[in-house]
C-alpha cells in the first residue's frame, strides 16, 4: 500500500444505514478533494449496501472538546436538576413513557 503525500487531506467518513437513523462515523481516508473523498468512501465503506447516505468532512474542520476537560465540560450539568425530568410524577393513566 502506497503512502499518501502529506498534502493529501484527511477526510472523516459518516454513513447513514437507512432513513430515520443517524449518520455514524465509519472511518477516515485521504483524498485530494470532496468529490474524490465521496467516491472513495462509497467504494470502501458501502461495498455491501451498508448505507443510503454518505457524509465526508475534512478532519481539520472538525472541532472537538478536549477529553482532559471532560469534568469541566460535562459534570456541571448534574447540579441543574431542571435538565433532568426525573422528579416529575407521571399519572397512572398515561402508562409507559
Amino acid at each position: 500500500m502506497s503512502k499518501q503525500p502529506a498534502s493529501t487531506p484527511l477526510w472523516e467518513v459518516f454513513i447513514r444505514p437507512r432513513n430515520g437513523l443517524n449518520h455514524k462515523h465509519v472511518g477516515s481516508l485521504h483524498a485530494a478533494d470532496g468529490d474524490l473523498a465521496l467516491q472513495a468512501a462509497r467504494d470502501v465503506y458501502t461495498r455491501r449496501g451498508e448505507g443510503n447516505s454518505i457524509w465526508v468532512v475534512l478532519s481539520k474542520e472538525i472541532i472537538a472538546s478536549d477529553p482532559d476537560l471532560s469534568e469541566e465540560n460535562f459534570d456541571p450539568s448534574s447540579d441543574k436538576i431542571y435538565r433532568h425530568p426525573s422528579f416529575y410524577e407521571i399519572p397512572d393513566d398515561i402508562g409507559h413513557m
